[in-house]
């Protein structure tokens, strides 16, 4: 798998991010690769889309990204707290984009770990 075809994939994606994929791509044959990047594309999230998420916590709905990112006991809080008196919320949006990244990369190691399992 080469970058150019990553980029069709994925065209807001982000250095870090294709450094990752293109690592733990790189001793995957090529079905498997096909099935990590069909498998990643399903449970990646678009940083647009988190920020959107974010920012409904400023309309009542606190806490909704951080349920999506699999940080179910942070989303419940926000949400009975008003994203912790919209500060929680607040420094959410500053760091939505490591929160993605983050969210993004264990996504990516969890579908290499399918794609591998799947065609051994």
């Amino acid at each position: 798998m080469d970058q150019q075809q990553i980029l069709r994939m994925f065209p807001d994606i982000e250095y870090e991010e294709m450094a990752a994929l293109l690592h733990l791509t790189e001793n995957m044959t090529e079905q498997q690769q096909q099935t990590f990047l069909v498998i990643y594309q399903g449970k990646r999230k678009d940083r647009t889309l988190m920020l959107v998420f974010a920012l409904l916590g400023f309309v009542g709905v606190a806490g909704i990204h951080r349920i999506i990112t699999g940080d179910i006991g942070l989303g419940i809080l926000y949400f009975f707290t008003a994203g912790l008196c919209f500060i929680g919320t607040i420094v959410d949006l500053v760091n939505i984009k490591k929160l993605t990244m983050d969210y993004n990369i264990k996504m990516a190691y969890e579908a290499a770990n399918l794609a591998t399992v799947v065609f051994k």
